[in-house]
This record gives C-alpha cells, sequence and structure tokens, in this order.
C-alpha cells in the first residue's frame, strides 16, 4: 500500500524528542519501523517553521543542520509555516493592586493548517492509499475525518504521546505509538555527506 507520512515537526519535538538524545531523528527509519511490512513509503511531508534564536542563539543552526539531514532521505519535503517571537504584557496572577509583567512569547504559526491542506489534496489526488499522520495535535481531527469519510482512504495516528489524545484515536484508522527503543534504534549516523558531497554532522548535544 502506497502510505505518505505526514509529521507535525514541533509536536514532535515537544511531545517525543525534547531533553532526549535522540533528537536526530531518521524519520524514514522511525516510520518504516512503525508501520507494517505491507506499507510501502513514498513520501514524507514535514512540517515545521524556522525558529528565532532569540533565547538560544546556536538553536537555528542546530534546526537548520537537522533539515539538511532530513532532506537527504529520499521522497522527503519540508514544508515551513512561520515562529512569532514578540514581547507583550500580562497580569500578574494574584497581584492586588494590578501589576503587569512583561514577558516573551512563541507562537508557530501554519504548520496545521500546511498539513491538513497537504494530507486532504494529496488524497483527492490520489497520491495514497495510507495516509499516516505523526501528531497529537487534536486540531487535525476534522480533516483526518474527512479524508477517512469522503475519500473513502485510511488516515493512521502515530501519536508522539502515550495515550494518544482521545479524540484522534477515536477518528483514525489505526493508533501507532513512538516509543523509546523506536527514537533510539532510528537515529542518523554522527556525520555523513549528501549527495552534493557535503558533510552533515550531528549537532553537539544531539
Amino acid at each position: 500500500m502506497r502510505t505518505i507520512g505526514y509529521v507535525d515537526g514541533f509536536n514532535l519535538y515537544y511531545r517525543a524528542l525534547k531533553g532526549t538524545p535522540y533528537k536526530w531523528l531518521d524519520l524514514n527509519k522511525m516510520l518504516s519501523r512503525i508501520l507494517k511490512k505491507e506499507n510501502r513509503l513514498v513520501g514524507i511531508r514535514y512540517f515545521t517553521a524556522m525558529v528565532t534564536g532569540r533565547i538560544d542563539p546556536d538553536q537555528p543552526r542546530r534546526q537548520r543542520t537537522y533539515l539538511n539531514a532530513l532532506e537527504t532521505l529520499p521522497g522527503l519535503t519540508v514544508h515551513l509555516g512561520t515562529f512569532l517571537a514578540k514581547s507583550t504584557k500580562r497580569p500578574l496572577s494574584g497581584s492586588n493592586p494590578r501589576q503587569f509583567v512583561s514577558i516573551d512569547s512563541f507562537e508557530e504559526k501554519g504548520s496545521d493548517v500546511n498539513l491538513a491542506s497537504y494530507l486532504v489534496h494529496d488524497g483527492w489526488r490520489d497520491m495514497y492509499d495510507v495516509a499516516v499522520v505523526v501528531t497529537s495535535d487534536t486540531d487535525l481531527i476534522t480533516p483526518i475525518e474527512l479524508v477517512i469519510r469522503d475519500l473513502k482512504k485510511p488516515v493512521g495516528i502515530i501519536s508522539p504521546s502515550i495515550p494518544c489524545p482521545k479524540g484522534l484515536a477515536q477518528v483514525a484508522s489505526f493508533v501507532r505509538h513512538i516509543r523509546k527503543a523506536d527514537l533510539k534504534n532510528c537515529q542518523f549516523p554522527a556525520s555523513f555527506t549528501n549527495a552534493q558531497g557535503k558533510r552533515i554532522t550531528q549537532p553537539r548535544g544531539w
């Protein structure tokens, strides 16, 4: 069965990768490991946004290095939303009289909409027999439900969260979970060369 993976990059990072030594993750290996043998992976769409480096100046470089590694995978495409960083004032809880504090606010925009759009678009173009969505974001329930109901194509969830959120689990054709062993055994080599001869090296601390 032709299978395309749709990866919610930020959800995967914050639910399964942050604080672990497994950020150097080969998505092709991971999806192939989790899916059944009859699933022939014909493409991966990775949805993310470029971080600002406002708190960690080296973060954009590490992210770019990882995207370079992902782009060596056959059939993988990267789709960018936007990452908004701004300062704002919020009332301090319990303060009397009312006091306000300045906080840094960070918000990733567009990735869930982009993922939903490609999931439906690829489905009606008959680019896959099965779709798998790597996320635990319940905002994606409706597009998944539409593809299953109206396009008659199964959509599975590969959940970075254990358990998978109830709403997603109820609508999905099947549910798999990302476990520590999947992350540990599906890492890129620490250093390798891409097709253009450029050396790609795992960021320090990853």
